[in-house]
């Protein structure tokens, strides 16, 4: 009888959590020079904050280019194979994916032409005509191959930075984790770079603002809020990252082909795909190809999906809706 009892009392509490209403939880930080802030669904109310942690710093020591002895940096400071771990493979493997897809407008070897225009970890150099284009050789994505487990440069010299893609592949992983333990509803925030699956605790699809590109915008204003339903969405901008020299205006999208910031009407891109890695990467190339070339690549891959924000030929702010999308996002007219 006692053992009896005590099966009823293991199957009541089974029972009782398994009629237990899921709890929001939260769990925010600082990780890849910004913050990230995750919501989930939990009935047992684990907070995985530490795991979250642990998880973000083994992405950094592979793909960090401020990490001194991250994967990446070995491969910037030698010319000969390095040996990576998976998740610099995956990362390599998509890139490679959009390289090709984009016609090189997607091209993480363009580090030497950031450092050069100032937006990277080195201080601003000369940027004259003949310097930029002596820089070029160096961007060469082709020019890095994978073979097994060791990445290999045909030229000396060249440099990796995954900065473009690895934000959103690190929000794909944190999305993994928390569906492999059975999270059914979750948002995952890094930087901006975010995936929603199912719904939040008001059984509502998870909701992100989109900001007005607006320069020198002292305080945030929302340009469009987006119901984001089992997606992942990444934005890029040209109108918070800029300097000024000689009364030139520079964005700090470079085009990896001519070595000079892009200068067109395309202000900001949020691009809405399967997983968060491919939304960050299509976005940056969005702002480097401009408006026009971005609805050429939407109109040829169904799997994308985008709002992109431009000014038109009076300076007033215009946007464009791919149609799938156009029922989940609201604009916001009082701006």
């Amino acid at each position: 009888m006692k053992k009896i009892g005590v099966i009823f009392l293991v199957l009541s509490i089974y029972a009782c959590s398994q009629n237990k209403e899921p709890k929001l939880m939260t769990v925010s930080g600082e990780a890849q020079g910004t913050t990230y802030h995750i919501s989930y669904l939990d009935k047992n109310e684990v907070n995985y904050q530490r795991s979250i942690d642990s998880m973000l710093i083994e992405i950094d020591k592979s793909m960090s280019t401020y990490h001194k002895t991250s994967i990446i940096t070995k491969i910037n400071q030698t010319d000969s194979a390095v040996k990576v771990d998976q998740m610099f493979k995956d990362v390599f493997l998509m890139s490679k994916q959009v390289y090709a897809a984009s016609e090189g407008a997607f091209d993480p070897t363009v580090a030497p032409l950031v450092n050069a225009w100032g937006f990277g970890f080195k201080n601003l150099e000369k940027t004259d005509s003949s310097s930029i284009d002596s820089l070029l050789q160096f961007v060469d994505f082709d020019s890095f191959t994978l073979k097994e487990d060791l990445i290999i440069k045909s030229k000396p010299n060249l440099m990796l930075d995954f900065n473009a893609i690895a934000q959103g592949y690190s929000v794909d992983v944190i999305a993994n984790f928390l569906s492999e333990r059975g999270i059914e509803n979750y948002m995952v925030e890094i930087g901006g770079e975010v995936l929603a699956k199912g719904k939040n605790n008001k059984n509502n699809w998870w909701r992100i603002g989109i900001d007005k590109p607006i320069e020198n915008e002292k305080e945030r204003t929302i340009e469009a809020v987006i119901s984001l339903q089992n997606k992942a969405l990444a934005t890029s901008g040209n109108y918070r990252k800029f300097y000024e020299k000689n009364g030139v205006k520079y964005s700090h999208t470079l085009n990896p082909k001519t070595g000079y910031p892009v200068r067109h009407s395309l202000l900001s891109a949020t691009v809405i795909t399967d997983n968060c890695a491919m939304a960050d990467a299509y976005a940056t190339v969005f702002m480097v190809v401009g408006l026009e070339k971005a609805k050429e690549i939407l109109e040829k891959n169904s799997n994308l999906k985008a709002l992109l924000i431009f000014e038109d030929e009076n300076k007033t702010l215009k946007t464009f809706v791919s149609k799938d999308i156009e029922s989940t996002i609201e604009m916001n007219n009082k701006n």
